[in-house]
């Protein structure tokens, strides 16, 4: 039976299964993208702030100092794994009632973007033993395994009975409209953070922002974990489920004060995915909250940060 749980409670679920991970020095090329583990000074004057992401101009400042090594945390390994029977790769050809593969694609990429290494694999098992063989063939090479099935999550249950095979597994009913249920824990010797997403593209990509983006900077000893956040003025009314959070996609003005809600309905799966790719921000909906008139104040998560 999956325990209901709020979006603070599951965050704070996953948050104690991290860990920063062991700092060491790297060279300034291989630096650029992780993130500074401790301070560093030019004599007494402090120039680079533990936390940051290293970029091309703090790699520039740290070369015109003399270091040719910084204080890092390396990057966290993500495997990225997808499970389905139905799910076909893109580029073949589609048999009845087949659907293209989209999660590992999208995720892999935005594990990339939050500064990660990131594995992708497909499987299509016919059991758990076959699952499971997967699985634990990645374990060597993760800090953290994200794991997706089908849009319709028909592959749930048999990830979650491999998972539950190979270590800790916990299954929540996440109060988060069309979100549906999701696994967290760990597995294998070593203990392996690993999250099971929703099958449907754009409520997966709304639990990786909302958790797995989270997980990935606490492992990387970032200052700030989650993306900003603004007040912005409602373009356009939207409508949610009582009880149940929700985060409507929308496009942010350039000067932030308003955001316009994108589409959320009965659309094709093409037209979900463009409003996924348009949007450059979330609409925070709370849980009490049934309908949000236009002009209202509403908090809006950011992200892409050149809109604020």
């Amino acid at each position: 039976m999956a325990e209901h749980v709020r979006v603070d409670e599951f965050l704070s679920s996953l948050l104690a299964l991290c860990q920063p991970l062991e700092p060491f020095d790297m060279s300034l090329l291989d630096a650029h993208g992780a993130t500074l583990a401790a301070d560093v000074f030019a004599g007494e004057r402090l120039v680079l702030k533990e936390g940051s992401r290293i970029r091309s101009t703090q790699i520039g400042l740290a070369a015109s100092i003399g270091r040719d090594h910084l204080p890092t945390r390396p990057h966290p390994r993500v495997v990225v794994l997808s499970a389905g029977p139905d799910l076909v790769e893109p580029g073949q050809t589609l048999g009845p009632d087949e659907e293209y593969e989209t999660n590992s694609w999208l995720l892999t990429t935005a594990v990339r973007e939050t500064g990660a290494v990131a594995y992708r694999v497909h499987t299509i098992p016919d059991d758990e033993e076959e699952l499971k063989d997967v699985i634990e063939d990645q374990l060597v090479r993760a800090d953290l395994i994200i794991i997706s099935g089908e849009r319709h999550d028909d592959s749930f249950d048999l990830i979650t009975r491999t998972l539950s095979g190979i270590g800790e597994i916990t299954t929540i009913d996440l109060a988060i409209e069309s979100s549906g249920r999701h696994n967290y824990g760990t597995i294998g010797p070593d203990k392996v953070p690993v999250v099971t997403l929703p099958g449907d593209p754009i409520a997966a990509y709304i639990s990786f922002e909302l958790f797995v983006r989270p997980m990935i900077r606490t492992m990387l000893g970032a200052a700030t974990i989650h993306r900003p956040s603004v007040k912005a003025k409602l373009e356009k009314p939207i409508t949610s489920i009582e009880g149940q959070r929700s985060y409507v996609r929308g496009i942010l003005s350039e000067d932030g004060k308003s955001v316009t809600p994108l589409g959320k309905g009965d659309s094709s799966a093409q037209d979900e995915q463009t409003t996924l790719s348009d949007a450059n921000a979330f609409i925070a909906v709370a849980e009490g909250v049934t309908s949000l008139d236009a002009g209202a104040d509403v908090t809006v998560v950011v992200l892409e940060r050149r809109y604020i």
